[in-house]
Order: C-alpha cells, then sequence, then structure tokens
C-alpha cells in the first residue's frame, strides 16, 4: 500500500450498496488512471481504517488506498469523522486517516451525484459536506464533480454549499439546469475558468460481462428474438417501499406503487414484452432503500413468467452491461438511468426531484420525463406509455446526441487531472462550456 501523497476520491464510496456511487468511483477511477497510470488515489468509504484495494478494469487490475471515514453518532470510533477532525488538528499522528488525508494533494468530491442537498434530510447534507469542509479546512484543494447542487429547503443548507462551492479550486455541475444553481450560489465569485458545466461521470463508466455472476437462464430470458422486446425498469425502494412517507417528502402528486404497478399492468396488456426489474440500491431487504425488496414486491404482485428480477449480486459494471441488452428502460435512480442513457438505450423518467430532467436534457430526452410531483398517477402512467410508444424516435436522437455528451466527459477529465495535479492554465472552462451549449 503506497504511502506517497494521493489524490482523495469523496463522496463516491464504493461500499455502501447503491450502485451510482460506485459508478461513479469505478468511473473516475479508470479515467484518472487511463490518463495517469502511475497517480496514487485513495477512496473515502465506510470501512475500518487505511486498507488496500484493487479494481479489475479495460486497462489492468487498479490498485488504490481504501481510508475509512463516515459520520456517525459513536463519535469515539476512530474512523469517525469527529475523531478524524480532532486528531488532524494536532498533526493527525494519532490517527492514520487523519495522516494521509491531511496530506492529499487534493480532494475530488462526487456528493453522490446529487446528494449536495439537504432534500434527503439533515444528517446526509451534514454527512456529505464533512470531506470537503475538511479539505477547505487544510488548504486541500478542493474540486467538485459534476453533480447536482440543490434543491435547498432551508437557508442554513444553502448558505453551508454556497460557501464550499465559492471556496472550491473548481467546480463541475453536470447539466445546465445544475449549472445555473452553481452560478446562483457563487454570485459575484463565479469565474469561468474554474466553474462548468459538464457531465456525470458515469456515463464513462465501463460495461462488464461476468458469466458466472448471471444465470444462464436470466441470461437466455433477456436475449432479444423477433416480435419480443426486453423492457428494463429500475423500481426505487426509497419510493416504494413506504409510498405514503415518499409522498409527504417529496411532495408527490401521484402515487409512486400505483404508478409502477399500473405501468407494468399496461405493458403486460399492450404488448408481449417481457420485464426485467433491475434494482440500483442494493441494502438489504427490509431496509427502507431497498431496490431489492421493491423490485421483488412487484415480480411477487405479478406472478408472470413475463416478469422477473434481475440478479442482486451484479455491481455497477455488470448491471449497466445488462442494462445495454435491453430495448427500452424506465428508471427512478439517476445512475440506473445514466447507464442505460449512455449505452444508447432508449429512457423514460420518474423524476422526483429536478435533477433529473436536466441530465435528461444534456442528452435531449426531456421529453421522456414524468415527474410525478406534478403530474397524477393516471398522468404519469400516460406519460411513461408515450415514451414507450416513441422509443424508435428515442433511440434515433440518443444516437444523435451521445457522441458529444461522451467527448464532453473525456474533455472534463483531463481538465479535472490537470486540475488537480496543480495546472490551471490548462483547463479553461470555456471550450466544456461551448461544447455543452452545442448539444
Amino acid at each position: 500500500m503506497s504511502s506517497r501523497r494521493s489524490v482523495i476520491l469523496a463522496g463516491t464510496a464504493p461500499d455502501t450498496g447503491n450502485l451510482g456511487l460506485s459508478a461513479l468511483f469505478e468511473s473516475t477511477l479508470v479515467e484518472f488512471r487511463r490518463r495517469h497510470p502511475a497517480l496514487p488515489i485513495s477512496v473515502v468509504d465506510h470501512g475500518t481504517g487505511v486498507r488496500a484495494g484493487s479494481l479489475a478494469s479495460s486497462v489492468g487490475t487498479l490498485t488504490f488506498e481504501r481510508i475509512g471515514a463516515y459520520h456517525t453518532r459513536r463519535i469515539y470510533r476512530s474512523d469517525s469523522w469527529f475523531r478524524i477532525q480532532t486528531s488532524a488538528r494536532f498533526g493527525g499522528s494519532l490517527n492514520e486517516a487523519a495522516r494521509r488525508l491531511r496530506s492529499a494533494v487534493a480532494v475530488v468530491d462526487g456528493s453522490g451525484g446529487d446528494s449536495f442537498s439537504d432534500i434527503y434530510g439533515r444528517w446526509r447534507f451534514e454527512a456529505i459536506v464533512q470531506p470537503k469542509l475538511f479539505a477547505l479546512q487544510y488548504g486541500i484543494p478542493l474540486l467538485l464533480l459534476p453533480q447536482t447542487y440543490g434543491p435547498f429547503s432551508t437557508a442554513k443548507a444553502r448558505d453551508c454549499a454556497a460557501s464550499i462551492v465559492r471556496r472550491s479550486t473548481v467546480a463541475w455541475a453536470r447539466d445546465e439546469r445544475s449549472f445555473q444553481v452553481l452560478r446562483e450560489l457563487l454570485g459575484e465569485h463565479f469565474d469561468p475558468a474554474r466553474h462548468r458545466s459538464g457531465v456525470d461521470m458515469a456515463f464513462l463508466l465501463e460495461r462488464r460481462r461476468t458469466p458466472s455472476k448471471i444465470s444462464e437462464k436470466l441470461d437466455s430470458w433477456i436475449e432479444k428474438s423477433p416480435g419480443r422486446e426486453v423492457i428494463g425498469i429500475n423500481v426505487s425502494g426509497l419510493l416504494y417501499n413506504d409510498p405514503d412517507a415518499a409522498r409527504t417528502r417529496f411532495g408527490l402528486r401521484a402515487g409512486y406503487r400505483e404508478t409502477i404497478n399500473g405501468f407494468v399492468e399496461q405493458i403486460l396488456k399492450r404488448s408481449n414484452a417481457r420485464i426485467l426489474l433491475v434494482p440500483h440500491v442494493l441494502t438489504p431487504t427490509g431496509h427502507y432503500e431497498s431496490d431489492i425488496e421493491a423490485c421483488n414486491s412487484v415480480a411477487m404482485k405479478f406472478c408472470s413468467d413475463r416478469v422477473r428480477s434481475s440478479s442482486p449480486a451484479l455491481d455497477a459494471s455488470e448491471t449497466k452491461e445488462v442494462i445495454s441488452r435491453l430495448s427500452w428502460f424506465c428508471g427512478t435512480r439517476m445512475h440506473s438511468m445514466i447507464a442505460a442513457l449512455s449505452s444508447g438505450v432508449p429512457t423514460a423518467a420518474i423524476s422526483y426531484s429536478p435533477k433529473t430532467a436536466g441530465v435528461f436534457r444534456t442528452c435531449g430526452q426531456e421529453a421522456h420525463v414524468a415527474d410525478p410531483s406534478v403530474l397524477s398517477t393516471e398522468e404519469t402512467i400516460g406519460g411513461l406509455i408515450a415514451s414507450w410508444d416513441r422509443r424508435g424516435q428515442a433511440k434515433r436522437s440518443l444516437d444523435a446526441h451521445l457522441p458529444a455528451v461522451l467527448e464532453t466527459a473525456k474533455q472534463q477529465t483531463e481538465q479535472m487531472l490537470a486540475a488537480a495535479l496543480g495546472d490551471l492554465s490548462t483547463c479553461s472552462g470555456e471550450s466544456n462550456h461551448r461544447m455543452m451549449q452545442r448539444r
């Protein structure tokens, strides 16, 4: 395990069961190492101590360092941010994580793609800002990966976010709508050389096929045959498992559970398509966010040989490989939809926050977003059916937009590395912004 000063990846922990976070981590690690093979990289996760990690990829097996650092009420734990911060004030000699973090070349923070917001609660917001505040406190360059900023329900959270982005070395938004929010947070501190519009790093996530992790029966089930399409639906446990709480928390007008069940029923009646239910947050059954539980509930409700769940054993790259083989996809989790869009699969969204529309607009697919906070249950189902009916047109539009999106992702990676390694002169934000405007 290397003791050299590292670039720290935060807000992308690969050990949460959330495949979106894993996708952000894997795509960033692979793309950084593809361009800078010897670059020492560490990732902040929820484990214990400082450990070695590895990842299989198209550029070989990549090694990296894992640093346990997480927000917890058990502040006596050596891996709690409280203990790390306390030790860091005295040089970090008594805490290995504090020592590693204080010596970082830069902190590159992804905020989980869409968690730089307080809509998921105060506790998650506090957790997501910890590594950012640490970097700023100790003068470590802070780079914010392309992400969504806001929405903020309290002035306190908004003021905290504004302070962080103003003091960051560089900050990217992952779509034009989020870029405008970023500009508003920055106010007079906006600088086009440091503040940019880009795309989510997960657009570059590799697809990986691992035959031993997908059964031969499921493999043959999703194979396309003449007159028989296979579509995918990501069912969010956050919204499905406790629909009343979700309706209140996110201000939903439509019933999410009724929307999912009604849409599946319509597809079964209107077509002979098979439906693959795809979990993207793999917390255990019984956890309020478990997509596994939500998908299994839908499968059991219909008890049809045309409806089944994907394997919960697949990681982010393997799940993307499965999604890439589908004819059409409907998602709620943002990174499940990015896996589909980046694979050229026509995609519809059930959107419970403004974050989704911005990413879909980047790909020219904003017409395929159904917003249950505005639409009734029947209207939301109708929007999804309309998207399904227009899947051929959506495919042609997506194919036309996707090359520019992927090129933007590659260019921003070069710019991030230049900023992380201290060369801001080679990464003017103007060219990146012009490319986004042309799409």
